[in-house]
């Protein structure tokens, strides 16, 4: 499974690349809805495509964005107020009496401070760094869709609900992030055939067994061990990554834009590190035919599946 990806976060890089053009309502309602206080995980590098805004529309995501960024500095001066506090207490009794209770505050109060200190110094950079284009399932990213014959762009969330599901699915399948090829048909027949997007990475990111990672079995007595690998495509490149999307709604509830990426049986340098599946990169040439799919001749959609962009993955243990 896909767990993250590394995206093209900037709106303005697909509008380059493919002539599309941003869904600007989409996005607005995105950034305002945050700014309300609703818990949306946006990477910074999408944020950062409207700092220097060039219309009303993206001065009002802007200043959305300042809102969100000044309540967050607020909230987390305020814990690390709190927190100093706690560990100012937590040393004088320690000066006095070893306490467990009292080494347990200073060890929480220390860990919660450095949080603290890391989340303020992220909300204060401006330099970008590869983790601010990095997703996660939750995360919203930029997907380029068809809509009305023209290429398009909309911000929607790394885990799909498909339309007509409950809202509990999210919970119930907390894989939907990603969609197995081998289930197109089943879990996603409302989807598949109908609505296909594209996301562009530059890497993804997978949770391996070390001992498969090794090429070994299991000692005696070992416990099973999880890292995290990074794979890039050699050359490094970007891809297009084949993706479902759906425009879920239900009355009382806000309307979810979300997607998932299409997964498939891994090349031999993935399978060899230890993992099981990997992302689909569809062709340039192929674009157009992706998203506009005829539910009608799901073998074209297959075919262009089949027909697919194969870079050589070259695998790292993730910073």
């Amino acid at each position: 499974m896909c767990y993250s990806a590394q995206i093209v976060a900037d709106y303005r890089k697909y509008v380059r690349m493919f002539g599309a053009h941003m869904s600007i309502r989409e996005f607005a309602q995105l950034y305002w809805e945050r700014a309300e206080g609703s818990s949306f995980k946006i990477p910074k590098a999408m944020d950062a495509a409207f700092l220097v805004p060039a219309t009303d529309d993206e001065r009002r995501i802007k200043e959305a964005i300042d809102r969100f960024n000044g309540e967050q500095a607020t909230r987390l001066e305020q814990e690390l107020f709190k927190q100093r506090a706690r560990l100012a207490d937590a040393e004088r009794t320690l000066q006095s009496k070893t306490t467990k209770a009292a080494s347990e505050s200073k060890r929480i109060a220390t860990n919660k401070i450095e949080s603290a200190l890391r989340g303020l110094d992220d909300l204060r950079r401006t330099e970008p760094k590869d983790r601010d284009s990095r997703i996660f399932p939750g995360t919203y990213a930029p997907v380029m869709v068809m809509e009305d014959g023209q290429r398009v762009i909309k911000p929607m969330r790394y885990q799909c609900r498909p339309a007509g599901k409950p809202k509990f699915c999210d919970t119930k399948y907390p894989g939907t992030y990603n969609a197995r090829r081998d289930n197109l048909e089943g879990f996603w027949k409302g989807v598949f055939g109908y609505s296909h997007g594209l996301i562009v990475a530059n890497a993804f990111y997978e949770n391996v067994k070390r001992h498969r990672l090794e090429g070994r079995e299991l000692a005696e007595g070992e416990l099973e061990e999880n890292v995290v690998l990074e794979f890039r495509p050699l050359p490094a490149q970007d891809m297009l990554v084949a993706c479902l999307w759906s425009h879920w709604q239900s009355p009382g509830e806000p309307d979810l834009l979300s997607f998932a990426a299409i997964t498939d049986e891994p090349p031999p340098e993935v399978a060899a590190a230890g993992h099981d599946r990997c992302i689909i990169p569809i062709k340039p040439e192929n674009i157009d035919a992706w998203l506009n799919p005829d539910p009608c001749n799901l073998a074209a959609q297959y075919a262009i599946l089949d027909d697919r962009h194969r870079p050589y993955y070259e695998h790292r243990l993730a910073a």
